[in-house]
């Protein structure tokens, strides 16, 4: 699960990159047209979890992961100049976007186009999501053309679907409109997976505010996508500190929970995944699958013998184990369930897998 990290030059996004992976790569790292990538693997914060290791004691804890792209390389301009290839490569092989906008103001820190203003940053890049993607399916779409001049009646009945589909994306782009407001099938999306869709991909706006939180009507509507407000500065100070002086710090702020967590939390729900759980006195562990996914394919999120090999799911449900207390007291209510392979595994789920050797 890979999240790049975008954002126009002296927007913050390497401080915001340091505040969701608690780094210190000095910002300004990765900006001003300079090709870099950074990345870091977070923990996804989960109060679930906290209370699975509390009960079972294991010996070890483990959360599911969210990997952080900091991109570099998007500069002013790019509504003239466009997307280069190397920094429209690189998005195209993440699972979501993280948008940071700049909304603060700071004398000393110039804005690109010299005014703090959220939405024109949104449209400027947005746009060129749609452009580039467009670019792309119409590129396609001229070569299944003259495919079809050459054979005719014996087009393959794949590439005349696909004809089909890109034809339905074109429209949609040429409305303005990015493509993951469209409610693709799953054999859709992997059919246009190999382009790498700029406006396909789920995003989350991040207003990156200062010391004062100022109230921005962004105006962004779409499928997919969320919008939050984040004190980068403030909480990239945080993420270096120890509990301890970070507790004191957020009192004195008045800050409750640190947006960060909350970032985190959104990137993942953002992609569409859920959680399952193992539990026992050696592991606590949270899983991310894809939502609907059955329980013979969440045994393979575990290991693919255990797919291989699946006979049944012991099942029960996160909820009713906080409930009643205990695996025995679930047992004893009935609450432990075998599901068969035609299962969908709910979010809070905890599974242990009957399988063949």
């Amino acid at each position: 699960m890979r999240l790049g990290i975008i954002g126009l030059p002296n927007s913050g996004k390497t401080t915001i990159f340091n505040a969701l992976t608690k780094g210190n790569l000095p910002t300004g790292a990765a900006t001003s047209g300079q090709f870099e990538v950074h990345t870091a693997v977070v923990s996804v914060p989960d109060e679930r979890v906290d209370r699975l290791s509390a009960m079972y004691n294991p010996k070890k804890t483990i959360y599911t992961q969210v990997t952080y792209v900091d991109i570099g390389g998007l500069e002013k301009g790019v509504a003239e100049g466009g997307l280069k290839g190397q920094f429209r490569n690189e998005l195209a092989q993440v699972d979501g976007l993280v948008h940071v906008l700049r909304a603060f103001v700071d004398d000393n820190i110039p804005h690109p186009y010299d005014t703090v203003d959220p939405q024109r940053d949104l449209d400027i890049i947005e746009g060129e999501f749609l452009l580039s993607d467009l670019v792309m399916i119409e590129s396609r779409l001229e070569k299944i053309a003259e495919e079809q001049r050459r054979k005719g009646r014996t087009l393959e009945k794949a590439t005349a679907d696909e004809a089909e589909l890109l034809e339905r994306l074109k429209t949609t782009l040429e409305q303005d409109t990015p493509l993951r407001d469209l409610d693709l099938t799953d054999v859709e999306l992997k059919s246009v997976r190999g382009f790498g869709l700029l406006s396909l991909k789920p995003m989350l706006i991040v207003l990156n505010q200062g010391d004062e939180m100022r109230d921005y009507a962004l105006k962004y509507d779409h499928k997919r996508s969320n919008i939050i407000n984040l004190q980068g500065k403030i909480e990239s100070e945080l993420s270096q500190l120890d509990p301890e002086d970070a507790a004191i710090f957020m009192e004195e702020y008045g800050i409750t929970e640190l947006s960060a967590d909350r970032v985190v939390r959104l990137s993942y729900e953002l992609l569409a995944y859920d959680s399952f759980f193992t539990v026992g006195e050696d592991e606590v562990r949270a899983w991310r699958m894809p939502s609907g996914a059955t329980a013979p394919e969440a045994a393979g999120v575990i290991h693919s013998d255990l797919q291989k090999g699946f006979i049944r799911a012991e099942v029960f449900h996160y909820d009713e184990l906080m409930e009643l207390g205990s695996e025995n007291a679930i047992k004893s209510a009935g609450k432990l369930r075998l599901e068969g392979r035609e299962y969908i595994v709910k979010d809070g789920d905890i599974l242990h897998i009957r399988h063949s050797s």
